[in-house]
């Protein structure tokens, strides 16, 4: 009995000394664990790497953005390009619909800095998908821009694309595309536009352009075409100059054959205002995007600065703006137009010489 005592004393003495060890280390860890020294476990979010990783998942999300660029306005697109590339760290990627005999100017013109690595695709626009759909005045056929109509055509230029951002040559981008790109669109809508009743633009009288901010100012609503859409006269227009493309939207409306619908009906009825606006190419968008259609922040498309040589908005409002667009007969390249300086920071020289001879001859013009 006596050994059997003596045993069961070594065996909690010994149980007495593993709990104490098992207690030493289990404290022991804890301390490891919540050491902060980087040798330490530490939580994930913690890794140099991740959020590195993160910053630079927008950069290789493709930002589609699509102008229109014609021989004798090529420097306007350069500019508005550049801005764009300049104020962004996103993956933009420029389609530029052009004509065959710009081709070669364009691509000399993107090999020089600061445009060289630029990322872009030269699309050639075929004139004679308007052929029936636009009608032509002979005596002013010189005058007749087919490029216009190259943004009723952008599921054929970007067909991989859901989304895209059209933007006309006459702009200059001050702040970054990737929050214009990031405009949310409403359900069933394919296109979201800058309104011009909301427009801060729209404050501003524009002389001798008529009235441009609603619908009677685009079409004829004397015709019965049009009164038979039941559109009221007095609904607010909007701009095309700029806007964001739900493609996937767009392809699903089959939204191009609706826009050569109403061109066509166009040549056989002339549905379009001629005393007013004056546009060959809003009236179509108005139709088919009548009260389905998103909006875009104004200050992403502050226009008129072409309108006419004042200035018409103030330096600290200019300054502001996230686009600026001269939309109207005074652009910044060719007559003298409101805040000029502005554009001319983003301009690239015409390394073949060509545009700048447009813009000096059109400066003596101004000064006769």
């Amino acid at each position: 009995s006596v050994n059997i005592s003596i045993l069961i004393v070594a065996v909690v003495i010994f149980l007495l000394v593993i709990h104490h060890n098992f207690l030493s280390l289990s404290d022991f860890l804890r301390r490891e664990l919540s050491d902060p020294s980087p040798l330490g476990l530490q939580p994930i979010d913690f890794i140099p790497a991740a959020p590195q990783r993160l910053a630079d998942e927008r950069n290789d999300k493709e930002i589609p953005v699509v102008i229109a660029a014609s021989d004798e306005r090529l420097g306007g697109a350069i500019a508005a390009m550049n801005s764009i590339y300049q104020n962004t760290r996103a993956n933009v990627v420029f389609y530029i619909v052009t004509l065959n005999d710009t081709v070669d100017h364009l691509r000399m013109w993107l090999r020089i800095p600061p445009l060289k690595n630029m990322r872009y695709r030269i699309l050639d626009f075929d004139p004679r998908v308007l052929e029936g759909k636009v009608q032509v005045d002979p005596q002013k056929a010189d005058t007749f821009k087919p490029l216009t109509f190259a943004r009723f055509y952008l599921p054929s230029f970007v067909p991989h694309a859901e989304k895209v951002i059209y933007v006309d040559d006459d702009v200059i981008v001050q702040d970054d595309i990737v929050e214009l790109y990031n405009t949310p669109l409403k359900p069933g809508h394919a296109a979201a536009f800058s309104d011009d009743c909301d427009s801060t633009s729209s404050k501003v009288a524009v002389r001798g352009a008529g009235n441009q901010y609603n619908y009677i100012g685009f079409l004829d609503y004397k015709k019965e075409t049009i009164r038979k859409l039941a559109m009221k006269a007095n609904t607010c227009s909007f701009n095309p100059g700029v806007f964001v493309a739900n493609l996937t939207e767009w392809k699903l409306q089959n939204i191009t054959k609706q826009l050569e619908k109403w061109m066509a009906l166009n040549v056989v009825e002339e549905l379009y205002s001629k005393t007013l606006a004056g546009s060959i190419t809003t009236p179509p968008l108005l139709i088919v995007f009548y009260k389905q259609h998103s909006s875009i922040d104004p200050m992403w498309n502050v226009r008129h600065l072409g309108s006419s040589a004042g200035k018409r908005y103030s330096p600290q409002f200019v300054e502001a703006a996230k686009l600026l667009h001269w939309n109207g007969h005074f652009k910044p390249w060719g007559r003298t137009a409101s805040y000029a300086e502005v554009w001319e920071k983003w301009y690239v020289p015409d390394p073949a010489g060509k545009f700048n001879l447009i813009r000096r001859h059109s400066e003596a013009y101004e000064a006769k």
